[in-house]
């Protein structure tokens, strides 16, 4: 009997924004060497439910969509099925056409039949020809009828591989409401539910998932396939190596996935994921894309890696950032044809094989930032790839109203960098790691962000004290990166409202009309050439109760233009307030001091300290070492 691999779904809420995620309902041309929207032949009205959706007389809709098409070149890549049987369930007159498409993007016509009343149609399609990349889809045109889609499959005959069940591992702290918002998008999914061995809920907030209004009624309807866990706050790191190590316990699981609270989640995205592991050639793990919460058609980055020299996160090239479906469908991005691979996938989604687990252990006890990406790089030198599967989703709150990288997070961002770079970098001496590192705190200081500064200084500090150190730690660094926050009155945010709001003496910064580039190679060298001295003589002091002399919106206080102030008031990145940005002279003194000195220590005992950790991370990243951080031992 064939199993399915990939269900056609639609969105059951009523939201146009997502409908191009799962239709492709629009008619485009090429005018003037770019795409144009000519008509638009479907609506969300059109959804009749989950698994059908009604295409007008006299219209065409095709499903060369991101949730529908399917990802051909990955399965015929990473797994052991040799050919995908798609089969459509229509009600009235039209016709079906299948297509493929090359790593090029280029549209080819495989099949296609004419319909009429209630019939089921079956095309079996070969994986033979996407070694670089490729899609399957199909288009739907109703004739002088609506025709409707009443159901679509595409299956196997292929034996799978592995047939265990699927843990979940969900990780939350004081995020009860979205935590029982997925628990009952999962108990409304049978297909999943059976699919399902456990899902671990590991609370570690102050905000029990157990309190909140809901709980006991999805509990009830999961039963004993639920297990909740409460401990102290071990930021992901903590809570997502909880998951792994009771995986490992679990004889029905052999698969392990991932999950972020402050999530909406895709089910049948689970299910997808846990077939493509079921059907791999060999273990790999297979993480989800990220959608942004806010802003729903919008991926955040499709394959993502980690640059060797700098040392440094992010897509594989620059398209891929936030690519935005209403404005280029499947069909239009070329790019999305290419099957592109991964060092690591984010923690927000993401399924690591049980037999990966215990043979690798688990995360770097680092708390946040960083474990995600050391994984995928650790498994890859193990022999164990990551595919950042299409298809495979969920949206997530991204941190584009957000900026971590300033706030208390900029520790961890810092010090498991050069963690992960100790661990894993192949280049002598750190490669570009620490100057590039370095030249990010020079930014930072230059724009009088004295906070996170310190907060990498604290990092580098950290390094320094060697792998043992992180299990002991691990519960303290983040509330002793937030307690520095008070020595930092920048860290402030003035409230609307707020009588003591600092009022700028020249008023609003004029906005940019455009996007200026900022100064790379020599001009960045003489920027930086003149602005440091610069700041290096200045006489004031944060206390000065001096004006701002501009404000600037969050979105025009580019980092080259701020530095030419000694005191602007900027716009927060969430947009809740704003921020008062003062010179010291003591300050940008001592920390440019002590991150130039950190910076040459480190590289000075790089080679030892690479040692150090690699002949450390067996010893704290397995479960013994992880079960005495657990009961705070």
């Amino acid at each position: 009997m064939p199993t399915t691999l990939q269900n056609v779904v639609f969105p059951v809420a009523k939201d146009p924004d997502v409908l191009p995620l799962y239709a492709d309902a629009e008619i485009w041309s090429k005018v003037g060497g770019k795409q144009v929207r000519l008509s638009q032949n479907a609506h969300i009205d059109n959804v009749i439910s989950r698994s059908s959706m009604r295409v007008n007389a006299g219209k065409r809709v095709s499903f060369a969509s991101y949730f529908n098409a399917f990802p051909a070149a990955y399965w015929q890549r990473w797994t052991v099925v040799s050919s995908v049987r798609l089969t459509l369930r229509t009600e009235g007159p039209g016709t079906v056409i299948v297509y493929r498409s090359n790593a090029g993007g280029v549209q080819q016509r495989v099949d296609s039949r004419e319909v009429s009343g209630s019939v089921e149609n079956t095309f079996d399609l070969p994986l033979t020809m996407f070694s670089d990349g490729g899609w399957y889809w199909f288009d739907l045109i109703a004739s002088t009828d609506d025709l409707i889609l009443a159901a679509g499959a595409w299956s196997t005959d292929a034996e799978p591989v592995q047939t265990g069940k699927l843990s979940l591992g969900m990780t939350t702290y004081n995020k009860p409401d979205y935590c029982v918002t997925t628990l009952e998008n999962v108990a409304d999914d049978p297909a999943l539910l059976e699919g399902i061995d456990r899902i671990f809920l590991v609370d570690q907030g102050t905000q029990k998932v157990r309190d909140q209004a809901g709980f006991d009624e999805v509990a009830a309807l999961l039963g004993e396939k639920l297990q909740l866990i409460e401990q102290g706050n071990l930021g992901g790191s903590g809570g997502f190596s909880r998951s792994m190590a009771e995986t490992l316990e679990r004889e029905d699981s052999d698969f392990l996935m991932l999950l972020d609270d402050d999530v909406e989640f895709e089910t049948e995205s689970a299910l997808r994921g846990l077939q493509f592991g079921r059907f791999n050639s060999e273990p790999v793990i297979v993480g989800g894309h990220m959608f942004d919460l806010l802003d729903k058609p919008v991926v955040h980055a499709w394959a993502e890696v980690v640059r060797p020299d700098q040392f440094i996160w992010g897509p594989s090239f620059e398209q891929q950032h936030r690519h935005d479906f209403r404005k280029q469908n499947l069909r239009q991005t070329k790019w999305m044809h290419a099957r592109l691979d991964a060092d690591y996938n984010g923690w927000w989604m993401c399924m690591i094989p049980k037999q990966i687990i215990a043979e690798i252990g688990l995360s770097l006890p680092v708390f946040i930032k960083w474990d995600d990406a050391e994984y995928g790089l650790r498994a890859r030198a193990a022999g164990y790839r990551t595919v950042s599967m299409p298809g495979v989703a969920l949206w997530h709150v991204s941190w584009l109203d957000k900026d971590d990288s300033q706030d208390w997070q900029a520790f961890f961002h810092t010090r498991n960098r050069i963690v992960a770079g100790l661990l894993h970098s192949d280049r002598p001496g750190s490669g570009k790691l620490l100057q590039d590192a370095h030249r990010q705190d020079i930014k930072k200081m230059l724009n009088m962000q004295y906070y996170a500064v310190q907060l990498a200084i604290d990092g580098m500090q950290s390094v320094l004290r060697g792998p043992q150190s992180l299990h002991k730690t691990i519960s303290t660094d983040m509330p002793a990166a937030r307690k520095r926050a008070a020595q930092f009155p920048e860290t402030h945010v003035y409230k609307p409202g707020d009588t003591d709001t600092p009022v700028a003496v020249g008023g609003r910064a004029l906005p940019l009309l455009d996007d200026p580039t900022s100064p790379r190679g020599i001009k960045l060298a003489l920027f930086t050439l003149r602005m440091i001295p610069e700041h290096w003589r200045r006489s004031s002091t944060e206390n000065d109760l001096r004006a701002p002399e501009l404000e600037y919106a969050k979105r025009d206080a580019k980092w080259w233009q701020i530095p030419h102030h000694s005191s602007v008031i900027v716009g927060a990145a969430d947009g809740s307030g704003k921020m008062w940005y003062r010179h010291d002279r003591a300050k940008f003194r001592r920390l440019l001091r002590e991150s130039r000195a950190l910076s040459r220590r480190i590289e000075k005992n790089w080679d030892r300290l690479a040692a150090e950790y690699r002949t450390a991370l067996p010893q704290i990243t397995s479960v013994e070492e992880w079960k005495k951080t657990f009961e705070g031992r």
